[in-house]
Parts: C-alpha cells; structure tokens; sequence
C-alpha cells in the first residue's frame, strides 16, 4: 500500500537544505535504509513556508497572495513517498524519520488508488 509522509518542521526550527541533508548522520541512516529496503518510490525537500504563494478563486477572480495558506506552528518541509505493506509499517518508519526524532512531526497518509 503507498502512504505519502508529509515531513513537517517547527516554524523557526532548523532548516536544512539538501546539501545539508545529504551529509548529515541522522539523516544519512534513514535514507540508506530506505534505500536498501526500496520503500521511497519519489519525494522532495520544500522550500520554506515563505516561499510560498497561495492560490484561491473567487468567482472569476484568481487571488494570490505570499506565504503560506494559514498560519501554523508547523510548516510542510518535505514529502516522501512510500510502499509498505500496511499502516503499522509505515508508522514504524515514520516514527525512526530524522523529523519526528528533532521535534518535528510526520503526517502518514494513504494514497488513493
């Protein structure tokens, strides 16, 4: 079963861009784990919250605006994609996620097919 992990971060907290990422130890384990059992199958790193640039539409009206849709005390960082056998797995690799073990939070959610 696939299941998407939104990787959310602290607003204020560490912000760790790719580079980064790629180097550091907590991260490296749980993406060469990852790796080695083939459950990512895609996934990003986000730019931060206040890159972002909201949509809405009212009537004919396209409304943007800066930043991100609400404010939170959490922000989406990133995603992964997995595949897994069931809920129970996938909240078992959630919980090892270098985010969630920083303070962060990770969503699991199923994907619909």
């Amino acid at each position: 079963m696939k299941y998407v992990l939104f990787i959310c971060t602290p607003v204020g907290g560490e912000e760790l861009s790719p580079a980064e990422i790629a180097v550091d130890p907590r991260f490296a384990s749980y993406i060469h784990e990852v790796r080695t059992r083939d459950v990512v199958k895609g996934g990003a790193r986000l730019r931060p919250a206040a890159d972002a640039t909201t949509v809405r539409v009212q009537g004919d009206e396209v409304l943007l605006s800066d930043g991100p849709f609400a404010e939170t005390k959490e922000y989406i960082a990133g995603l992964d994609i997995i595949e897994v056998a069931d809920l129970d797995e996938a909240i078992a690799l959630a919980s090892r996620h270098p985010a969630a073990l920083a303070g962060g939070t990770v969503e699991v959610r199923p994907v619909w097919e």
